[in-house]
């Protein structure tokens, strides 16, 4: 199989569209022997927070000298970003390699008269197969959608479940409020294996936790993530000498070098990933490695700060600053407005803003248009994106005057002129994951070529 067959392969079974359940990817892993059963897996679900949970993790595991393998999706910088072994992408080789074995396995179910698997159920099996050929220690797989039906919840024998802050998302496929998605989400828990989430979960989604573990006989660990955001003192700007000062946006370089904080168990946690709201991922990480993987405090905090991953919070230029993120929900959105408000309301932002059309964009602006100064909106590389003009027109609904970019590098061009010429104090981009390569791109062209002129 050469590269062209195979984007022509999964191209025609992206035409299957999405199909929730677990029948299928049963049988395709039952045609490749059922190898997800011979890996140690740590199951990450959640509504947000699973990437960047799983990248602290992940560094925890390499920092013990573990040969760790990772699954994520969608694809948001590069396409073979979604199976990775100790930070590396799958090569094209072992990628064309695996394919073609699951392409076969596919073929054999098809002359038994089973339906065809999607693209998510293609890509998990080879997943499955790419880390059991290349004998990866642990496995951090994190869920597609969900977590009940999630063909990522074939596995039987997790080494334990970790649940993320779970929220309204996805209602068309998991339901209409909270507790419904909460049910969804906890189906990833499974008989007398440990489960993992933190105390900053609503308190409805919390008690569906408990009582799915109960159910299932499982010992449930509550990271004690607390006020954390709340407190001043626990948050520190890199190299500044008053811990409790709120500088303003034009002073984001020393913020951005990362954050140190207090914890009660942990003592000082230096993190490199920006944005307030990764201090609970990093708690809720550290929980799972102490508690669960039983390493050495010392060995979970220096991990921790090695710990990157990209489009969130992500600063893609310092002058002017320019910072990416991927929230692309309403509790995203609070989270992103939280490092906002304590950090950067005495400067003048411009937003970029680009959605798709499911997502509850009108909650998210609502969260995020008070901190904003001008507006550029735009229309995501996405058959499900909003239409960037239309989305304009609802951020006008919000008395905010805003301008739709026919193109992305349009968008990042103004703004970035305005910062340049001291009408703005700095960028941020936001809203869906799918446009950000085509941000970071835009942003690197513009410092090498001229700038359109408004």
């Amino acid at each position: 199989m050469t590269y062209e067959e195979a984007k022509a392969y999964i191209e025609e079974v992206s035409q299957t569209g999405s199909i929730l359940g677990l029948e299928n990817i049963q049988n395709l892993m039952q045609e490749l022997g059922d190898v997800q059963e011979l890996l140690n897996i740590i199951h990450i679900g959640g509504t947000n927070g699973k990437g960047s949970t799983g990248a602290f993790i992940e560094s925890v595991l390499m920092e013990a000298g573990y040969r760790v393998g990772r699954y994520t999706s969608p694809a948001v910088f590069e396409p073979f970003e979604v199976w990775r072994i100790n930070r590396e992408n799958i090569t094209e080789e072992a990628y064309l390699e695996c394919l073609e074995e699951v392409k076969e396995a596919c073929g054999r179910m098809l002359k038994k008269d089973m339906c065809q698997p999607t693209v998510f159920e293609v890509e998990t099996a080879l997943a499955f197969l790419y880390f059991y050929k290349n004998k990866c220690d642990y496995v951090l797989l994190e869920v597609g959608m969900g977590g009940e039906t999630d063909a990522t919840n074939l596995i039987t024998k997790p080494i334990c479940s970790v649940l993320t802050s779970i929220s309204m998302d996805h209602m068309q496929f998991l339901g209409n409020s909270l507790s419904e998605i909460a049910r969804v989400k906890a189906g990833i828990i499974k008989t007398g294996c440990p489960v993992v989430t933190m105390d900053t979960q609503a308190l409805q989604v919390l008690e569906i936790i408990k009582e799915v573990t109960e159910q299932k006989n499982a010992n449930l660990i509550v990271a004690e993530v607390g006020n954390l955001e709340e407190d001043t003192d626990c948050i520190q700007k890199e190299n500044l000498t008053s811990e409790k000062e709120i500088k303003p946006v034009s002073d984001v370089q020393m913020y951005l070098g990362g954050i140190s904080f207090c914890h009660k168990e942990f003592g000082e946690v230096r993190i490199k990933l920006a944005g307030v709201y990764q201090m609970e991922n990093a708690i809720l990480a550290a929980t799972v490695c102490k508690k669960v993987l039983q390493l050495s405090q010392e060995m979970i905090l220096r991990g921790l700060e090695k710990a990157i991953w990209p489009g969130r919070f992500e600063v893609v230029s310092e002058q002017p600053f320019f910072i990416l993120d991927g929230a692309h929900n309403e509790d995203a959105a609070e989270k992103l407005s939280r490092t906002l408000q304590k950090h950067f309301t005495n400067g003048r932002i411009t937003y970029i803003i680009g959605v798709l059309a499911d997502k509850e964009h009108a909650k998210m602006l609502d969260v995020m248009l008070p901190y904003a100064g001008s507006v550029y909106t735009v229309t995501p590389p996405n058959k499900r994106a909003l239409d960037g003009a239309v989305l304009a027109e609802e951020v006008r609904s919000f008395g905010k005057e805003a301008i739709y970019c026919e193109t992305i590098k349009e968008a990042v061009d103004f703004a970035i002129k305005e910062a340049i010429q001291g009408e703005s104090d700095g960028i941020l981009a936001f809203g869906s994951l799918s446009y950000l390569t085509e941000l970071k791109e835009a942003v690197t062209l513009h410092f090498t070529s001229t700038p359109i002129t408004c």
